[in-house]
Formats: structure tokens, sequence, C-alpha cells
């Protein structure tokens, strides 16, 4: 009996030996279904995007604000191909996540021929990755986070998704100056600082304010049309911002390569994106 009972153990102990290493192979190979998602869902946008072939004029901002226009010349748009999407790549972010503070990747994708917003974050949580998709594509907003690459943490769905979704097209505009002439987009100068802009779309509108400095670069985007939500559920009314700095020259435009989203609480500002080297590609394919 005793020699049965240890070869039952030693089982046990086999099994479990081999279950830990499936679990630590799993973790740490290439594959993932949230990532296989995310390529779907682009490649699916891609594939029905509308290549834009014109160049931007100095009648296409005519009608736009003067800081607005000034933005356009600042970053050098004027006499270059207008573009069809954008792909942002943050490699270096600091995020809070549910009070929890983590270094993620964050890949973001824009389209122009309708608001459309696609991004990705990867990261890990005590070695466990941990991988988010947020999205809206065809009116609809959500936000997906998977743990262990199986298990599903939150899928929020619903119309303050959906308006969240539609404001965070509208903030990122002008880094894809392209998707600020367009007709669900309409502009209203406030002086030679401040623009707002609103957007509609699916039965749906929300607006912003845009902050540009003396250059015409922007600064920031501020809007009340998103709502908080905190580490236990509480859902609640706050101011939102985007700010942006350290424009670079690349290739003859420029563009921000930090960007902090922030939630403005009773409590206190809340930085839970803080984001630096981002690098910015138009119109990619795949």
């Amino acid at each position: 009996m005793m020699k049965r009972g240890k070869k039952i153990m030693l089982w046990i102990l086999g099994v479990i030996a081999l279950f830990i290493l499936g679990v630590v192979i799993w973790f740490n190979i290439p594959y993932s279904p949230t990532k296989s998602e995310f390529s779907k869902i682009t490649n699916y946008q891609l594939t029905k995007m509308k290549a834009q072939k014109d160049i931007f004029t100095t009648e296409d901002i005519s009608n736009l604000p003067s800081p607005v226009q000034k933005h356009f010349k600042y970053c050098g748009y004027i006499g270059t191909p207008k573009m069809s999407n954008i792909k942002a790549y943050f490699n270096d972010v600091d995020f809070v996540q549910s009070g929890k503070k983590l270094k993620i990747k964050y890949t973001l994708y824009d389209f122009v021929d309708e608001p459309v917003r696609i991004a990705l974050i990867d990261t890990s949580i005590f070695g466990i990755p941990f991988q988010g998709i947020d999205t809206y594509q065809n009116g609809v907003g959500s936000m997906k986070g998977v743990i262990a690459k199986a298990i599903t943490l939150f899928n929020e769905k619903g119309e303050s998704m959906d308006k969240a979704g539609l404001v965070t097209c509208l903030s990122e505009s002008l880094l894809m100056p392209n998707l600020a002439l367009q007709d669900f987009i309409k502009w209203k100068e406030i002086d030679e600082t401040h623009a707002k802009a609103t957007i509609t779309y699916n039965g749906i509108s929300a607006s912003g304010i845009f902050v540009f400095d003396d250059n015409g670069a922007m600064t920031s985007f501020t809007t009340d049309d998103r709502e908080y939500n905190d580490a236990n559920g509480k859902i609640q009314k706050a101011k939102w911002s985007a700010v942006l700095g350290e424009y670079k020259n690349i290739n003859g435009i420029k563009y921000p390569t930090t960007l902090k989203a922030i939630w403005h609480l009773e409590t206190g500002d809340l930085v839970y994106f803080d984001g630096r080297d981002v690098v910015i590609k138009y119109n990619v394919a795949k």
C-alpha cells in the first residue's frame, strides 16, 4: 500500500509539473487570442479603407478656426499627401488600471473616412500576460481586458462607451489632420489659441476644446463627454484631458512624441496614461 501511495503521489506531482510547464509555455509563446482579434479587426478596417489621393491645400483649411489653421502650417501639412489612417506606437507608457501601476506597450490605429479607432494594450501583471482592446467602430465603443490570454476581466460596452470612443477619436483628430476636415466634425473659434470642435456620428455628438501654443502646436484637448469608472465600479462624470508635447520634425512633419491622458477628479488629477517616444506612421497598409 505504501509503494502504491508513493506512486500515486509521484503521478500527481508529475501532472502538476506538466501543468505548470504548460502554463509557462503558454504565457511565453508569441501567440495571443487577444492580439489575433486585434489583427483581425484592424485588417478588416484596412481592407474597407478608402485611399486618399489629394494633398493638403490652404483652401482646405480656409474655413477652420485660425489656431487650427496655424497648427496645420506649423506641423508642415500644407502641400503634403492627405492620409487615410494613422498607426501610432507607444513603447514606453506608465499606465494606471484599477489603482495598479503598469508599464505597457500601446498600439493605436485611427481612420479617416469614418471615425474609427482600434487600440491594443500589451503588458503583464506579476509575470502573467495582460492584453486589452479598446475600440470605436461602426459607431460602437468597447473596452475589453484579458489576463493569462484566456480570462476576460472586463468587457465594457454601452452608450457611455460609444460616446467615450467618439470623443477620443475627436481628441486624436489633429494627429491625423485629414480627419479634422471631415463633414462629421464642426469647428468654432474661441480665440487665438483655443478652438472648440464637435463630432457627430451614428446619432451621437461629443465635443471638446483644443488648446494651442503661440507657434501653433496643439498642446491639449479637454472634454466633459467622458465618464470615469473607478476601481470599485463607481461611474461619475469627470473632465478628461489629453496633453501633448515634445514635437519633433520627422521627414518634414512635426508631431508630438509625448502624450498624457488625465482624469480631473474631485480628489485631484489622475494621470493614468503617460506615453513617451511616440512613433507615428501614416497610410499603413498592414
